[in-house]
């Protein structure tokens, strides 16, 4: 199935539309479904008091359908429970998508349905976007993780001791993250070396490789070495080396001016609980770190990529995906670019999450049995823990057709 025939079409005449693959009649059903008001209502119009309106959703291999609908109604009562304004969600097992699905709204206010087209906030999922582009760069001989990072951005102050961007690419270097109200801010940063200023006269939290401190500042500073290493901008090169070659048409930086066509509306709530509009924020000192827009299919495409050699060779996904430790032998669970763990089963996770203002992300998967899961949702702070369960179903259901074979 191509990627286009996927994008969000309604319930009826699915299944023909994915036969036929032709775009004419998928718009055709999109606006006709939309104009009808569709049949039965989400949970989460239900709970907002909205129209009706039927789940976006693409179809799903008849093999599947079983898990597909314990998945549904996983997400139909989480979002019942819980209240988030929206939720898209994406599954694929061994590279072939499974499930993809909207739910409740990209827009209350304009009771504007949830579409798995929808692009969301994907916060520190960019830390992985970011990743693959310093991946590609070792590939190439342009960058050596083990050098300071004076030898990419010689602008950047020296500190007590020297920063490695292995160390930066696994939180171990040093540098602080968000102090104060910094997520809010709301001034533009025209460069990535504009974006250093907020942190880069700050002493280090500790000496590089001796403990493992999270940062999206971190994460910043490596994009400036993406750049020196390039030789070009850093959003070029995430275009170039990450976004294109992996078809990814709806992951782009979150500017805040111009208009993007399904851009979600970012919701909080407020101290009575009660879900309101998010503040506005502008995210441009802080690409790398958390300031990506994404949709779960394109962040699904970007996974699956991490699965087998076609994009990254053996090697990087050996760096990407081992972990890191300290100097004294811990391992801190993360990588370069990537969590790290391991299920009570055994069973290896590799993931990122991610909080901004406005959304909350999580993309996971487990290579053994190739199943990943990926779930936005336009609300700052949200309680994700379903897709999580998700992901648990199709590995027993990945797993089980496999002992089944």
């Amino acid at each position: 199935m191509t990627r286009d025939a996927r994008h969000g079409l309604t319930d009826p005449g699915t299944a023909l539309a994915a036969v036929i693959g032709c775009r004419r009649f998928h718009v055709f059903l999109l606006v006709a479904g939309l104009a009808a008001g569709m049949a039965a209502p989400t949970a989460s119009a239900q709970s907002a008091g909205g129209p009706a309106t039927a789940p976006a959703v693409a179809p799903a291999p008849l093999r599947y359908a079983e898990v597909v609908e314990e998945a549904r109604a996983l997400v139909r009562a989480d979002l019942a429970a819980l209240g988030y304004p929206g939720i898209a969600i994406a599954v694929s097992v061994d590279g072939e998508t499974v499930w993809s699905e909207g739910f409740g709204y990209a827009n209350l206010e304009h009771r504007v349905p949830m579409w798995p087209s929808v692009k969301f906030r994907v916060g520190s999922i960019s830390k992985s976007l970011t990743a693959a582009a310093v991946a590609r760069l070792v590939e190439n001989g342009r960058l050596d993780l083990d050098a300071p990072i004076q030898e990419y951005v010689p602008s950047f102050p020296e500190k007590a001791h020297p920063i490695t961007t292995r160390q930066l690419g696994g939180h171990l270097a040093g540098i602080r993250h968000y102090q104060g109200n910094e997520n809010f801010i709301r001034d533009p940063y025209p460069t990535v070396l504009d974006g250093l200023s907020i942190f880069a006269d700050d002493p280090l939290l500790h000496e590089p490789g001796t403990a493992f401190a999270y940062t999206s500042y971190g994460f910043n500073l490596l994009s400036a070495v993406v750049e020196g290493a390039a030789k070009k901008p850093f959003l070029d090169t995430m275009r170039e080396a990450v976004f294109r070659p992996l078809g990814l048409r709806d992951t782009v930086a979150d500017f805040v001016t111009p208009i993007i066509p399904g851009r979600t509306s970012y919701y909080v709530r407020d101290d009575a609980g009660r879900v309101v509009n998010a503040p506005w924020v502008n995210n441009s000192y802080k690409w790398a770190g958390g300031g990506f827009l994404s949709t779960t299919e394109d962040i699904l495409a970007f996974a699956n990529a991490h699965l087998d050699d076609e994009y990254l060779s053996e090697a990087s996904r050996r760096l990407l995906f081992t972990e890191q430790k300290t100097r004294d032998g811990e391992g801190v669970g993360y990588g370069l670019g990537w969590f790290v763990r391991t299920r009570d089963d055994g069973r290896r996770l590799l993931s990122h999450s991610g909080g901004s203002v406005g959304g909350t992300s999580l993309m996971v998967m487990e290579p053994e049995s190739r199943v990943v899961v990926v779930g936005l949702i336009n609300l700052t702070r949200a309680n994700n823990g379903v897709v999580r369960e998700v992901l648990d179903l199709f590995i027993d259901s990945a797993t089980g057709a496999a002992r089944d074979d």
